[in-house]
């Protein structure tokens, strides 16, 4: 977690003038309400699509809190996300009964075929992988959600044919 501004990477929204403005606004606009760092950074997050550490220093200063205040909302909430999300999104369901189902060799064999672990995105942006902990379709196990789309019994082997569906949408 980095705690200055001094070394912003080129690529985070803080470099970029639009995605700053966006910043900025969300900051002007709830600066004064009560709970303004949960509103801040909803907003930033649903407008950017994550909320990078460098993000998370310049919002706890311009609302004047503690970092960790900032931190401990971003880390707290597992729709806050801290590195930039593909635009296609792969969840893997670890509730028990996918677990038993056999959920973990879908997993073994997305990375294998995409050359990611679980919370990274593919070098082309395309995709990221994630788990979940249920999705509440126990009696689909193994589940797997791409994008909004449930896909339940799913077998290794079937994975590919899952993956084909979104490459033709890339």
């Amino acid at each position: 977690m980095t705690k200055s501004l001094k070394e912003i990477p080129i690529n985070d929204p803080l470099s970029i003038v639009e995605q700053k403005a966006i910043i900025d606004n969300a900051i002007s606009e709830n600066k004064e309400r009560p709970g303004a760092v949960m509103l801040v950074l909803n907003e930033v997050q649903g407008k950017i699509g994550h909320v990078s550490p460098a993000m998370q220093v310049y919002i706890a200063r311009s609302l004047k809190v503690p970092l960790g205040q900032v931190h401990g909302v971003v880390t707290f909430y597992s729709f806050f996300k801290t590195k930039p999300r593909g635009k296609h999104t792969i969840k893997f369901c670890l509730g028990t009964a996918c677990y038993v189902a056999g959920v973990s060799q879908i997993i073994e064999k997305a990375k294998q075929t995409l050359n990611v672990d679980l919370g990274e995105t593919t070098l082309d942006g395309e995709i990221t992988l994630e788990e979940c902990r249920c999705v509440g379709a126990c009696s689909q196990a193994p589940v797997v959600v791409v994008d909004d789309e449930v896909h339940g019994r799913l077998r290794p082997n079937k994975f590919p044919q899952v993956l084909k569906k979104i490459q033709k949408q890339i």
